[in-house]
């Protein structure tokens, strides 16, 4: 590559890739340094510049400007200065060019070196940049291969990587399968940018109803809270400050259509979708839909809740291996203890704390009808 060419293509990443030039010539410049030290000795201090208009190159050994030489490798007397220039005096820096015959090769085969290096960092950086924005965001993949536990999937340019704990117990992943996952983090690293998605996130769902429900994606349904056991159920509170607006209708859809949607893309996971209420006696009961509830009991310094349920529905209040009390606790930020109606009553169940009868709402929804 003669000079012309070298500045053309300097040109052309500059333009195409966005690389100022002079980072690339102060790259060059630098490692060509280390070059010449290798014809010169390390202990030399030596410059290289290169003529930003016609791309040549040369190498200069700076030498201090002394009275008396100490260091001949990068020291020179004052008369032999003045021999160069009459302007130096003792502490100026004279440069002495010194560039070996063979420089054009060397610094020919350096700055290829350099723009291949720029180019790939620069490349990096820009698919960083753009895959950065999709932080926190739900995106679609192409599944790839499995390594090891791990899948990866298509995302553009890059490979995601779904790790074993990310991935929903029981699902399966078939090549060529499209697949919607929440982006955890994006990494950069030397080899370039690295993402981790997951499908198990509780975020995955609320990115998911933003996407399907036009009333959650402009703010006038607000998603308060959401419990998830990945694979197996969610449950998710809503709310809306406008009194026209029924949240929980929206979120479900013409016939539980808007949430099946998203059922069908967790793979048949299932979704409570509950009203939040800022009382917390209403919200508990209607977290524990679809069980009734008849009475509770809340102690606010130990942010616990006592439930009571008829006889013929704790199992339903309870859940199978716990799974409807665990999920609405997490919903709602109380610790739950649940009896049946004869229980209370036999243990004096409602002893303490402060007793209210809670009315359901005959409206909470599933994607099911339970």
């Amino acid at each position: 590559m003669d000079r012309a060419e070298f500045m053309d293509a300097l040109n052309l990443v500059e333009k195409e890739k966005g690389i100022d030039k002079e980072i690339i010539f102060e790259a060059i410049e630098a490692s060509l340094v280390s070059a010449c030290k290798k014809n010169f000795g390390s202990g030399q201090n030596i410059k290289v510049v290169i003529d930003r208009e016609t791309g040549n190159v040369a190498c200069y050994a700076q030498k201090a400007v002394v009275e008396e030489i100490q260091d001949e490798q990068n020291e020179i007397l004052l008369p032999a200065a003045r021999v160069l220039n009459p302007n130096y005096s003792v502490g100026d820096v004279v440069d002495l060019e010194v560039t070996p015959r063979d420089f054009g090769r060397i610094s020919a085969q350096t700055a290829k070196q350099v723009v291949v290096q720029k180019f790939r960092e620069a490349e990096r950086e820009i698919l960083y940049n753009q895959y950065i924005t999709k932080e926190r965001e739900v995106v679609t993949g192409i599944v790839q291969r499995r390594d090891r536990r791990n899948i990866i999937i298509q995302m553009g340019k890059i490979d995601a990587v779904l790790a074993a704990n990310e991935q929903i117990p029981g699902e399966k992943y078939g090549f060529m399968d499209r697949l919607k996952v929440y982006v955890l983090e994006v990494k950069q690293t030397t080899k370039g940018p690295q993402i981790f998605v997951s499908r198990t996130h509780p975020e995955l769902v609320k990115r998911l109803f933003e996407q399907e429900v036009p009333e959650v994606f402009d703010g006038t349904v607000e998603i308060k809270s959401i419990a998830r056991e990945a694979g197996s159920r969610t449950k998710i509170a809503v709310y809306s400050k406008d009194k026209n607006v029924d949240a929980l209708g929206a979120c479900v859809g013409q016939n539980g259509y808007r949430v099946n949607v998203i059922v069908g893309e967790l793979g048949g996971e299932k979704i409570d979708v509950i009203h939040w209420s800022d009382d917390p006696k209403v919200f508990i009961a209607a977290a524990l839909s679809p069980s009734k509830v008849l009475e509770v009991a809340l102690n606010e310094d130990e942010q616990s809740a006592k439930i009571v349920v008829p006889d013929h529905q704790l199992s339903l209040a309870i859940g199978k291996e716990g799974q409807n009390a665990r999920l609405s606790a997490k919903l709602t930020g109380w610790r739950i203890d649940i009896k049946s109606e004869t229980q209370a009553r036999e243990t004096n169940f409602l002893a303490s704390g402060t007793v209210d009868e809670v009315e359901g709402e005959d409206e909470e929804l599933t994607q099911e009808q339970e």
